[in-house]
């Protein structure tokens, strides 16, 4: 039988290209996974301190709402999955994600600034669409 790769002497010769392209790949994979996962934050958001916060366990099945306050605009834009919304909008699409997943739950990200009318309406919306696991970010400091 005919051996791959080898010596002269009988002994195993290492082959390194394989294993570079296995790196890459999980290089990718890694990389594509964690884009997504920090595009759902808005960093321009300066969440509320709670001195009492806890760290959260896992985000899976969480769905994020970022409530950005302009002051200049004297309002608040909604954003749900990249996209700027109305958060009355959003009903069918949370009530779909609910029946997909009976676990999940939203995730409120607002300006410490922004007035409670604007949040209340993203948690109205996920009680419409029938999600009572509502959370809200802070931060301790």
């Amino acid at each position: 039988m005919a051996g791959g790769g080898g010596g002269g002497d009988g002994e195993p010769e290492f082959q390194i290209a394989p294993m570079i392209d296995v790196l890459l790949v999980l290089l990718i994979f890694f990389m594509s996974i964690a884009t997504s996962s920090v595009a759902r934050y808005d960093p321009g958001i300066q969440v509320p301190v709670a001195p009492d916060a806890n760290k959260k366990e896992d985000s899976e099945g969480e769905l994020v709402f970022n409530v950005a306050w302009r002051a200049a605009e004297n309002a608040a834009v909604t954003t749900f999955e990249e996209r700027v919304v109305a958060p009355a909008d959003t009903i069918g699409v949370l009530a779909a994600r609910k029946k997909a997943n009976p676990q999940v739950r939203v995730l409120v990200r607002a300006d410490s600034e922004t007035p409670v009318r604007y949040v209340n309406q993203v948690v109205e919306a996920a009680a419409k669409a029938g999600i009572v696991d509502v959370t809200f970010a802070t931060v301790a400091r």
